[in-house]
């Protein structure tokens, strides 16, 4: 069953620019992983500095798969330094 990770980011004043630019070198390292089926972002309409980032797996595991392999890389350093707090996320899975 397909899982969705939401994910609720937060740029630092000025960051906003920079955050979609590592957001969008972010997907293109995921894009080929396996068990990603994509994303869509959206940007909180009374603070366009919060993010929303939905994006769709094949499953739990094949996300946790992708986090364990691409953490030790470094890759997620340039999104941090943007943000003003740690990210949120939360991973759901529709109930049938």
């Amino acid at each position: 069953m397909t899982t969705k990770t939401i994910i609720e980011m937060e740029a630092q004043p000025g960051q906003r620019g920079k955050l979609l630019k590592a957001l969008a070198d972010l997907h293109e390292k995921r894009r080929n992983a396996p068990g990603f089926l994509g994303f869509t972002r959206y940007e909180v309409i009374d603070d366009p500095d919060k993010i929303i980032e939905i994006a769709e797996w094949e499953s739990a595991e094949a996300r946790q798969a992708w986090l364990e392999q691409s953490l030790p890389s470094g890759i997620f350093q340039r999104l941090i330094q943007t943000l003003k707090h740690p990210f949120k996320a939360v991973t759901v899975r529709q109930i049938e």
